[in-house]
Formats: structure tokens, C-alpha cells, sequence
């Protein structure tokens, strides 16, 4: 009857139950976006829309102009904006860690789960302070020098997965095994968080400015850096940008734990001997965390 019960609902996995490498991470992390991609992108579409307004309204006020932003006389008012949108992008890539490490569990096991539902299963009375938490940290840490957030980033970007896949009792702990688990063979997790970021940041840099040259190509003006179209253009091109970005990297930090728990925990055999016993395997995907 276990046996019966925990092969109900099959689906073909979409994640390798085994140790990927670098490449296989991204992957992973884009084949789980697409079989989430509606409420993912969704949400991440109305959190990167708001981050745009804040920033826009901190710029005029700072006197930031577009395409580049680029700090004038006063380079603190320029370092304040920069400084909230990075925290305000910690926040939002983990916020939707905690739908990602939701959606992994059946996306690693092959169980069907509706896409909107997952959202039930993200535990917001904890996942929502713990993004609030960091993004919180994120805004100091920055303030006192970009070593500090690249240190916050890498060490606890899995703590809202591990609430949702792992099921941990609770913000402490999550935050507490994320830096464990993140900091083992080498700092991998870390290492990868970082690369996967820059790897994102450079495609959001082409996506948000520099189609501006292709538009100066097209409208046949050298120079575009005046435009008064700019000032709402970049926004949004900034957010579309940001909307798949930021749900690419919560993504990652899913499949980064699972890849991690594989790694350092044995996750595979886990698993492989809960089915051969003929118990439910996602039970034995949270037990004991």
C-alpha cells in the first residue's frame, strides 16, 4: 500500500537526482523556471515592478540621469540608490526561493503539484521575514562595503528553499544550514551563487541598456542619453529584465540545495532506499530537517 500511495501522481522528473556540475546547475535551474513559469514570473514581474518605482523615485531625488545613472557631484546619494536595489534584489530572489524549493521537491521526485498551489506549501509566515531579514542586512552590509553583501549572498541564499524543501523548523535554522551547506566542498554553493549572479547581471545589462544602441541605430540619433523617453523606458526594460532574472536565481538556489544535499548528505541513496522499501520519498526528502 506505501508502495501503492507514494507512486501515485507520477510525472517524469525534470531534475537529475545525482551531483551536476556548473552548467548542469544553470540548466537545471532554466528547466525548473519553465515548468514554473507562470507564477513564477508572475510575481517576480510585480516585485521587480515595485523595486522600479522605488528606484526611480530615488534617483530623480539623487538627480541620476539615464541611460547609466552615473553618480555626480554627490556620490552618496548615488551609492544610497545602488545600495537599495541590491538589497531590494535580496529580498526578492528570496521571496521566490520559497516557491522554487517548493516546486523542486516535485520536480526532482516526478510528482505532479499545480503551479499556483505551490505557493501554499512556501510557508510565507516564515519565508516572508526570513527575505524581509536579509534584505534588511543587505542594505547595511552594502553601505559598509559590496564584501559584506557578496558574504551575505553567498552564505544564506538557500534559507528559503530549505524552509519549503527541507521543511526546517524555522528562520534560525534555516539561515543556520544554509551557511553550512553553502560553505561546504569549498564554498561551492557560494561560488556558484556568485557566478550565477554576474552571469545574470551582465544579461540584464544588455536587456535594460544596451538596447539603447540598437535604438540609436534605428532612429538614426548618435546620441539618445537626452531623450525624455528614457526616463520610463529604462524602468520598464529594466524590469522585464529583472522579472526572469530574479526568478532564474531563485531557481538556482533550489537546485543548488538539492545539488548540495546530494553532494555532502547523500541525498540520492536517501531517497533510493526509501523507494526501495517501498516508502513515500517525499517524506524522506524532509525527514528529519
Amino acid at each position: 500500500m506505501r508502495a501503492e500511495a507514494a507512486g501515485a501522481g507520477r510525472v517524469p522528473a525534470i531534475l537529475p537526482l545525482r551531483a551536476t556540475t556548473f552548467g548542469e546547475s544553470l540548466d537545471g535551474a532554466i528547466v525548473l523556471l519553465r515548468r514554473r513559469a507562470l507564477p513564477l514570473l508572475l510575481v517576480a514581474a510585480v516585485l521587480a515592478a515595485g523595486e522600479q518605482v522605488l528606484l526611480t523615485s530615488l534617483r530623480a531625488d539623487a538627480g541620476l540621469m539615464p541611460p547609466f545613472y552615473l553618480p555626480g557631484a554627490d556620490a552618496g546619494d548615488w551609492w544610497r540608490t545602488v545600495v537599495t536595489g541590491l538589497a531590494a534584489e535580496v529580498g526578492i530572489i528570496a521571496l521566490l526561493g520559497a516557491y522554487a524549493g517548493a516546486a523542486t521537491g516535485p520536480a526532482l521526485l516526478g510528482r505532479a503539484a499545480g503551479g499556483w498551489r505551490l505557493w501554499l506549501r512556501t510557508r510565507p509566515w516564515w519565508s516572508v521575514p526570513v527575505a524581509l531579514l536579509l534584505a534588511a542586512l543587505a542594505w547595511p552590509a552594502g553601505w559598509a562595503g559590496l564584501f559584506g553583501l557578496v558574504v551575505l549572498y553567498g552564505l544564506f541564499g538557500l534559507a528559503t528553499p530549505l524552509l519549503t524543501l527541507d521543511r526546517v523548523s524555522g528562520p534560525l535554522t534555516a539561515l543556520g544550514r544554509s551557511a553550512r551547506l553553502s560553505t561546504r566542498g569549498g564554498l561551492r554553493v557560494t561560488r556558484i551563487r556568485i557566478v550565477g549572479y554576474l552571469t545574470w547581471l551582465g544579461i540584464r545589462f544588455a536587456l535594460g541598456t544596451g538596447w539603447i544602441a540598437v535604438a540609436s541605430l534605428v532612429t538614426d540619433v548618435t546620441d539618445v542619453s537626452g531623450a525624455d523617453w528614457l526616463h520610463w523606458a529604462l524602468p520598464i526594460a529594466w524590469g522585464l529584465a529583472n522579472t526572469v532574472a530574479y526568478a532564474a536565481l531563485a531557481c538556482l538556489d533550489a537546485v543548488l540545495l538539492v545539488e548540495a544535499r546530494i553532494r555532502t548528505e547523500g541525498l540520492d541513496i536517501v531517497l533510493g532506499r526509501a523507494r526501495a522499501r517501498g516508502e513515500d520519498d517525499a517524506a524522506a526528502l524532509v525527514a528529519g530537517r
